[in-house]
C-alpha cells in the first residue's frame, strides 16, 4: 500500500494511508534511522518499510507492507 510518511513542525512523524484516509503518529521504530524495517503507528498498525534511494528527504511517499492489526 502507498504510505506517506512525513514529520510535523513539531517533529512527530507521522504515516498517511490515502486509501484507508488514515493518518497515525508512528510511535516504534524498529531501526532509529526509520528505514527499511518495521514501523508502529498509534492505532497498533505495523508497516514494513521499503530501504529508500541514497538522500531521501521528507515527506516521501513509499509502497509499504502493513504485518500486523
Amino acid at each position: 500500500m502507498k504510505v506517506m510518511i512525513r514529520r510535523s513542525a513539531e517533529g512527530v512523524l507521522s504515516a498517511y494511508v490515502a486509501k484507508k484516509d488514515l493518518e497515525e503518529p508512528i510511535v516504534a521504530m524498529e531501526r532509529p534511522e526509520m528505514w527499511g524495517g518495521r514501523v508502529t503507528l498509534a492505532n497498533g498498525w505495523e508497516l514494513e518499510l521499503p530501504s529508500p534511494e541514497p538522500g531521501t528527504v521528507l515527506p516521501v511517499t513509499v509502497e509499504a507492507r502493513r504485518v500486523s492489526s
